[in-house]
């Protein structure tokens, strides 16, 4: 059931279009069954958050980084369907994993 809104807003002045779009095509293909959309939002100040149903699950400037693109499909997971094997996409992130409800809600 296709209930989920992704929402990625990305800094047009920083040019993070395609990556957003990458990022958007990544959580398409792997929960295209849950999402009913994502939105790229372009915005300026070199934004890139992500928020799961209007509830950030990433946000750059206070991670200090861009995400991995397992690392999203794991936050989101972690929301919709705890219990789905993401295959490859579960192993661990290079970088220190980050727990939507602890950094962001």
């Amino acid at each position: 059931m296709r209930s989920h809104q992704v929402d990625i807003e990305y800094c047009t002045q920083c040019r993070w279009l395609l990556r957003a779009a990458w990022l958007a095509q990544e959580l398409l293909t792997t929960f295209e069954g849950d999402l009913k959309g994502v939105n790229l939002m372009p915005s300026t100040g070199g934004i890139l958050e992500v928020r799961l149903d209007g509830k950030a699950i990433f946000n750059r400037k206070k991670v200090g980084r861009f995400p991995e693109s397992k690392e999203l499909k794991q936050l989101i997971r972690d929301v919709i369907d705890p219990a789905r094997d993401l295959g490859h996409s579960d192993t661990p992130v290079a970088a220190k994993p980050i727990k939507a409800d602890k950094d962001f809600i």
